[in-house]
């Protein structure tokens, strides 16, 4: 059949590129005319085929895939306009007595509906009959060698896509094998992170180890997990690459040291999805790189003093030190010493001079914690701090001047102190720049899962024997209590169930006893009412929150397993105070 030869060098241009589109992609490709010459090819086919070194362009497909049907002949008696893409072919490769090749074809049209050729794509089956067979047979001993070791390990095929995934690996990432297998690698890590998954790609590629010191991994809730990973090359018993394996090792621990040597915090050690905390870290992250003072606000274990640490370690002030000064915990005749310092003959005793908690946070940040109690009497010497930035240390003629960030706390409510004249109005002020209300525990249950998930791996990390999980009967009854002490009453209360649980699972009679006296009975599941309405209402809930907690609190999934919409689910948990 004689073509335009305009017509043929725009299509072997067309054919190029969409060829090196797939290569890009690792998949390969070739595209033959109607002759059955082929026209272009990409590496990925070359490599595949192990064609390297030979000349291809312009000879007969027949010749080069080892007699097997072309498109074109299968298709020259078909009719204009009604061909299909072929069946999937076995292709056979020189030394390999098992065809493990699919080869996928469609014609190729030109703008006026005329077959002008055929684009044929290679599928390498190899890998995964080589992995089944491995599993089934000789290797089932070793697959449960790796799922029993206590360093996460995960192996994925040369597309990316993960394979195994042994039980340290789920302890670790937090997601169920069942979510992972058959998915690409790459949903266990941060879109924003490009080191893990460049360089398990890279092991694949080059053949060489590769090693992350200080990467991280994702939980399904979105909680970052510090790990040491290590990536390799997998390799058949003919020495060629079917994928890849990594090992990783959970820094929790690590990282839990590092903090407390270096007294730094990062955003990631606070977590939640609920949208008022959602609007807090936002706000924080603004906020962090300012000097503005700020004010946060909360109930009694809320976590203001972690708050206010990781705003400090994320300004510029964060190699500068943190000093924190608790109002109520000092008497007030001491408090003004030790917060402004005093010098030699100030009062009986003092025999030299003492820098106060300001001058030692020069530079850096001064956090003022349970502000509300500070008396009447010093509230105005804070107040010239924060307008001129400098004091006068207790019995000194001089000013002091000094180079702070003031962050406050109170669990107290300063608008209502400065009402009963108990709080200077115009301290208030000056303190109230930027103002952070943390919301108790009670109002935000969607981070339940969250904080407890989080709180058990710290509390875990450095234990070698703990308990692996909490029973489904624990985690309702921690689900659906109040939590008045907030954070640090749940993290006492999972402390108390790990000292007390001497087997893998946390039962409900590892939980401190007040927990049943005080749990509150969300609305519409009346324990002593039996109508009903309201054991309907008791049923929905319970199924809401076991569908949930299944689904690790994502609403997507919850709504899809439950056969509702979004909006329907979201309205559901708002009635049955779930969010």
């Amino acid at each position: 059949m004689i073509q335009n030869q305009t017509d043929i060098r725009a299509f072997n241009i067309l054919c190029d590129q969409s060829l090196r589109l797939l290569d890009q992609l690792n998949i390969a490709a070739f595209t033959v005319d109607l002759n059955r010459k082929i026209t272009t090819i990409n590496g990925a086919a070359v490599t595949l085929m192990e064609l390297e070194g030979i000349d291809i362009l312009g000879r007969d497909c027949l010749e080069v895939f080892c007699g097997v049907p072309c498109l074109i002949s299968c298709l020259a008696n078909v009719n204009k306009g009604r061909m299909k893409p072929a069946a999937d072919d076995l292709i056979l490769r020189e030394n390999d007595p098992e065809p493990m090749i699919i080869r996928l074809s469609t014609p190729i049209h030109d703008k006026d509906g005329k077959m002008v050729g055929c684009l044929t794509i290679l599928q390498d089956n190899t890998p995964l009959a080589d992995l089944i067979s491995r599993v089934h047979h000789e290797e089932r001993s070793l697959k449960i060698i790796l799922d029993n070791l206590d360093i996460g390990i995960f192996t994925v095929n040369r597309g990316g896509y993960i394979t195994f995934f042994n039980t340290a690996a789920e302890t670790i990432s937090g997601y169920d094998r069942r979510q992972v297998l058959g998915n690409p690698f790459s949903m266990l890590f941060s879109r924003d992170d490009k080191s893990d998954r460049g360089m398990l790609k890279k092991a694949i590629n080059t053949r060489q180890k590769q090693v992350n010191h200080g990467g991280s991994m994702v939980t399904p809730d979105g909680e970052p997990v510090p790990i040491r990973a290590t990536y390799m090359p997998m390799e058949n018993e003919q020495g060629k690459i079917v994928g890849g394996l990594a090992t990783i090792q959970d820094l929790t621990l690590a990282q839990q040291l590092d903090q407390v040597i270096s007294d730094r915090y990062t955003f990631h050690q606070m977590v939640g999805k609920d949208p008022k905390i959602l609007k807090i870290f936002e706000k924080v992250a603004v906020v962090a790189g300012t000097d503005a003072t700020v004010l946060i606000e909360g109930d009694t274990g809320t976590g203001k003093d972690m708050l206010a640490k990781v705003i400090h370690s994320a300004s510029r002030r964060s190699k500068k030190p943190f000093i924190k000064v608790n109002c109520a915990a000092l008497p007030d005749n001491l408090l003004e010493s030790e917060m402004f310092g005093y010098v030699r003959g100030a009062f009986t005793g003092a025999e030299r001079d003492k820098p106060g908690r300001f001058s030692e946070a020069d530079g850096g940040t001064i956090f003022l914690d349970e502000i509300g109690d500070l008396p009447l009497s010093l509230q105005a010497k804070l107040l010239r701090v924060l307008e001129d930035q400098e004091f006068y240390p207790l019995g000194s003629r001089h000013t002091e001047k000094v180079d702070v960030r003031i962050i406050s706390a109170t669990n107290r409510g300063l608008e209502k102190l400065v009402e009963k004249n108990l709080f200077r109005n115009d301290l208030f002020y000056r303190l109230n720049v930027m103002r952070i209300e943390l919301p108790p525990l009670k109002h935000r249950r969607a981070d339940l899962p969250i904080l407890i998930r989080q709180i058990m791996r710290r509390l875990t990390a450095s234990k070698a024997d703990c308990p692996g999980g909490i029973s489904e009967e624990a985690m309702t009854v921690l689900l659906n209590y109040d939590y008045p002490g907030n954070v640090r009453e749940l993290e006492n209360v999972l402390e108390h169930a790990l000292i007390i649980c001497q087997s893998d699972l946390i039962e409900t009679k590892h939980l401190p006893e007040y927990l049943y006296k005080k749990m509150s009975v969300p609305k519409g599941e009346c324990i002593d009412c039996g109508s009903e309405v309201e054991n309907k209402e008791n049923s929905e809930r319970r199924r809401l929150l076991n569908s949930l907690e299944k689904n690790h609190w994502n609403r997507g999934k919850t709504a899809t397993a439950l056969n509702i919409d979004r909006s329907t689910l979201w309205r559901k948990m708002k009635k049955h105070h779930l969010l």
